[in-house]
């Protein structure tokens, strides 16, 4: 699938969610967020050196973040993978889980990757700043962990 356009309708999700406010076997549900910013960022895999990078910039520019969105890491990890992650790097924020692949295939950040001449599928490094009538307000792609947490405050 391709990507939403800017501009248009979020599409709805609802997931398991895990971190920040939320424990075990809880959902969240995009629509139920309206009224508020959210950063809904996708990457490829809890605990890989870019991954750990990119979630660590955001948490250590937490303050500066939260007080302007919501900010949701998405993977196809599951939540245990996700507890684990967020108890070791000390994340503030939740992590949803996509193991169905729904929400990364309505995003369309489930691409064909390339390592070593080897294709398969995975997810790409792309954000989603969704404004508070639910909309896609930016998005941007193929981002590099270390320059994330600036762009995204730069849109907010």
């Amino acid at each position: 699938m391709s990507k939403p356009a800017l501009n248009s309708k979020a599409p709805d999700f609802t997931a398991p969610v895990i971190g920040g406010s939320h424990t075990a076997g809880d959902t969240v549900t995009l629509s139920q967020l309206q009224g508020q910013n959210v950063v809904l960022y996708f990457y490829p895999k809890d605990d890989t050196p870019g991954c750990t990078k990119q979630a660590c910039g955001l948490r250590d520019g937490w303050k500066q973040i939260s007080k302007k969105a919501l900010v949701f890491g998405v993977s196809t990890d599951s939540i245990t993978s996700h507890a684990k992650f967020i108890q070791k790097h000390e994340l503030p924020f939740p992590l949803i889980a996509d193991e169905d692949k729904e929400i990364v295939n309505a995003y369309g950040v489930w691409v064909e990757k390339s390592l070593y001449g080897r294709k398969y599928n995975g997810t790409e490094r792309s954000t989603f700043v969704i404004d508070k009538d639910g909309r896609i307000a930016a998005i941007l792609e193929k981002v590099k962990p270390e320059q994330h947490l600036e762009a995204v405050l730069a849109l907010l």
